[in-house]
């Protein structure tokens, strides 16, 4: 993978180790690099950013879209696959060189597959999670001797997958409550560093992502039937807001709905609603899964990371 250099004109800035520490004070001259920035939540999250005084380094795939949000940012743009150690490293290393230090990463490229585990197609269902879970471990891997250098902030991109699991969304819910668990880990590792570690969780979000889900002939109906507020959809707009919350106060936690932080508390019972409420339909889902045949990755995000397998 070929990295792709600068955007705009901006220059390198500031002297390592000149992040704000600990302080938690906000995110003007922050320096934040952001993977998955090329649409959705990841560009919405770095235009609010660049709105309050942050410098955005923009990681991801879809060159074009990828370096149009730079521009609008102010910021700029490497291209790279998170599944790609080395490349994903070069990316990083360059922002760091562009700015001169890092003082945040928000771990966010994700792609989602709809279909259930005995008939998906397995190179599918291990593609959600080399991009979830190992994405973002190279991710931080690449950027923690950066972020112990400036005393930063390290956020994952979670979901509320993590939390409840339901039918047709094995790989993603397996891949996300992974970041989770490796995010609560890091966190106790790295803190005695000055490195603080936060978990963003995300309901459904309006994202292509998530509208490709919508779409599909047969997972569609299982998730438009969720009851109550675990059915409605959310603005990109909310979990970008939720991102830029938990950068500026160095948060353990970020919540798009609110209410998924509540979801957290009753988690020990939701596996047991969620197979007693599905029971009745996933005789009918199985047979319609089989004769679909549908079980790819979704949306144009998912297009562009499968056409780099």
């Amino acid at each position: 993978m070929v990295v792709s250099g600068n955007v705009s004109g901006r220059g390198s800035a500031g002297r390592r180790g000149a992040g704000r520490g600990r302080s938690g004070k906000g995110v003007t001259d922050q320096v934040v690099l952001i993977t998955g920035a090329a649409r959705g939540i990841g560009a919405d999250t770095a235009r609010r950013l660049a709105a309050r005084g942050a410098r955005v380094a923009l990681v991801g795939l879809e060159g074009e879209l990828l370096r149009e949000v730079a521009r609008e940012c102010g910021g700029q743009a490497w291209e790279a696959d998170v599944t790609d150690a080395e490349a994903l490293r070069a990316a990083v290393d360059a922002a760091v060189a562009h700015y001169g230090r890092l003082d945040a990463v928000i771990a966010n490229a994700g792609v989602a597959a709809a279909g259930f585990a005995r008939s998906m197609d397995p190179e599918v269902f291990e593609r959600v999670i080399e991009v979830n879970l190992l994405g973002v471990w190279r991710t931080v891997r690449a950027c923690l001797p950066h972020l112990v250098e400036s005393r930063g902030y390290c956020l994952v991109v979670s979901s509320l997958a993590a939390i409840a699991h339901v039918p047709g969304n094995a790989a993603y819910s397996a891949a996300k409550a992974g970041c989770e668990a490796f995010a609560d880990s890091l966190r106790a590792e790295v803190r005695h560093l000055g490195v603080d570690v936060g978990v963003a969780y995300f309901s459904w979000v309006s994202t292509d992502m998530v509208n490709g889900v919508h779409e599909h002939p047969v997972v569609g109906p299982l998730r438009r039937s969720l009851p109550g507020p675990a059915g409605r959809v959310h603005s990109v707009e909310a979990a970008g807001k939720a991102l830029v919350r938990a950068v500026a106060g160095r948060s353990t936690s970020a919540h798009a709905p609110r209410w998924v932080a509540l979801a957290k508390l009753v988690r020990g019972v939701l596996p047991g609603l969620v197979t007693r409420r599905s029971a009745g339909r996933m005789a009918e889902a199985d047979r319609l899964m089989a004769e679909a045949d549908s079980s790819g990755l979704v949306g144009p995000g998912g297009a562009a990371a499968g056409a780099r397998e």
